[in-house]
């Protein structure tokens, strides 16, 4: 994923990158997009291939936030291997979903499927639900305790021909290859029932979290899971399979992810993948890193050290099947003893948005890991949060650097003036220029890099201006390309849209 300075490299580097995100989506029928304008959809700077040359700048990845312990897994049906949570928003209500489990050199209690909400996504609540009997007693917030326990994850259907009683759909597995992925529906999200008896994707290990959604874009459900490459369970390495559905029954063949050319071979415990909320053409993962050989001395889970320690990793995709896959972590298990432990920091299914941190402060972006898995004590979850589009920038630092986008077309706003927006971080002396390009690469006139205002300060979407003003509106439906300066200064993304009616700073 590193961008070489040199501006023939980057160059180059970039239009590989450009060609194998084409080929990959072309092996996938049905999964391609077209974008009709792509310059007003927000363009996060982690997707590579809109982007053909870096000179002095480089593509950072960030670390989240850690924040506050959101659940502690403390009642008697849930214990020290609670795990494979998904979170979503569903209208005001925060819904989150895991798998209650214990573990003391064997499992202590059968596996459970619990249930959370919250009104903010940062307070959360365990409901009585009274569905399901543990240990002669119904007060409780479990919602599935049959076969799917293991790993139940659902989501809420987006499909606008849906039936109400199926408006929220989820896949589960016991634990175990046979079994295969199973399907289930509720009608309001806490009682579920089988779709069919049989599972309805065979061919996969998916002894972890299997996640699936429906894609508006491509009008059908995508699901990835996990599988064994090259070997079993054994002797295999943990990788990801994708496959679609138009019904939620009948799925195709799967097919394994790919990475980039230079992406090395790694155990990829969970994906966590999702489309980006923001711009739900481009997909999103979270996958828990496995590195199975390595232990702490004060690792003790299982009773017996079992090795295997992880961390967090961040990858994306334009076209469901091909990803860039970062190698520098997203998230390290840090200062906390108990994340160097066996099979920790699985990131959830799920972002959301949540309060700032600071009044005035547009919403972040939460997102929640485990931690004290296989550990003394009860398993733990904790919220994280990152700025919106806030996981990669293009950086540069005070001596200044340039990037440059592919061309794009736009289409003016209807009722207010049109204007370049950006997702930037600068410090106080730091700054942004852009010059607008046409196809060619010649500086169109009012647009030029001279003609810029230095924009600085701190805010999701910045309009650029010229000397002229910012009102773009006169290239739209123009191919046109970026060319950016940037000094002590982060951009994240960027897209055209209507003008704010105040300037952020």
């Amino acid at each position: 994923m590193r961008v070489d300075r040199q501006k023939g490299k980057g160059i180059m580097m970039m239009r590989q990158t450009r060609a194998c995100a084409a080929v990959a989506c072309l092996s996938i029928t049905g999964l391609a997009q077209t974008d009709t304008a792509p310059g007003n959809r927000l363009e996060p700077v982690w997707d590579m291939d809109r982007l053909s040359a870096l000179n002095d700048v480089r593509l950072t990845l960030h670390a989240p936030k850690q924040r506050e312990v959101s659940l502690v897994h403390d009642a008697p049906w849930e214990g020290n291997v609670c795990c494979y949570h998904t979170v979503f928003q569903d209208g005001p209500l925060y819904r989150m979903y895991y798998r209650g489990a214990n573990w003391d050199k064997k499992a202590t209690h059968p596996e459970v499927v619990c249930y959370a909400e919250s009104d903010d996504g940062i307070v959360w609540r365990k409901p009585e639900l009274g569905l399901v009997e543990f240990e002669g007693s119904k007060v409780n917030n479990i919602v599935w305790d049959q076969l799917g326990s293991h790993n139940f994850a659902p989501f809420r259907d987006a499909n606008p021909a849906c039936p109400p009683e199926q408006r929220y759909k989820a896949l589960g597995n016991d634990g175990s290859a046979k079994a295969g992925l199973l399907a289930f529906v509720s009608s309001d999200a806490v009682r579920w029932r089988r779709l069919r008896p049989e599972p309805v994707i065979t061919k996969g290990a998916f002894d972890s979290q299997n996640v699936a959604f429906w894609d508006a874009g491509k009008q059908c459900y995508v699901a990835f899971f996990r599988d064994f490459q090259k070997g079993n369970a054994r002797n295999g390495v943990r990788a990801i399979k994708t496959c679609i559905s138009k019904d939620f029954l009948s799925w195709s063949e799967p097919e394994w992810l790919t990475y980039g050319e230079n992406t090395p071979t790694e155990e990829l415990y969970t994906n966590a993948i999702l489309p980006y909320p923001r711009a739900p053409w481009i997909y999103v993962g979270f996958p828990k890193r496995f590195v199975a050989s390595r232990t702490t001395p004060w690792d003790s889970s299982g009773g017996g050290g079992i090795p295997g320690l992880s961390d967090g990793v961040f990858m994306s995709s334009r076209d469901g099947r091909h990803f860039s896959r970062w190698q520098r972590a997203f998230l390290r298990p840090g200062l906390q003893r108990e994340r160097w432990v066996n099979r920790n920091n699985m990131i959830a299914w799920g972002l959301v948005e949540t309060a700032p941190e600071f009044p005035g402060a547009p919403r972040e972006i939460s997102l929640y890991s485990t931690e004290n898995y296989y550990a003394q004590g009860p398993a733990r979850l904790r919220r994280m949060t990152v700025r919106q589009d806030g996981f990669v920038s293009a950086q540069a630092d005070e001596k200044g650097g340039t990037l440059t986008t592919v061309p794009m077309t736009f289409t003016a706003a209807a009722r207010a003036s049109t204007a370049l927006l950006v997702n930037l971080s600068t410090s106080v002396p730091g700054q942004l220029r852009c010059e607008i390009r046409d196809a060619a690469g010649r500086p169109l006139p009012g647009f030029s890099l001279a003609e810029c205002v230095p924009l600085y300060g701190d805010g999701i979407e910045l309009p650029v201006v010229w000397k002229g003003g910012a009102d773009v509106g006169s290239l739209a439906g123009k191919p046109v390309v970026l060319h950016v300066e940037l000094k002590d200064a982060d951009l994240f993304a960027y897209r055209f849209g209507a003008a704010p009616a105040n300037r952020e700073k």
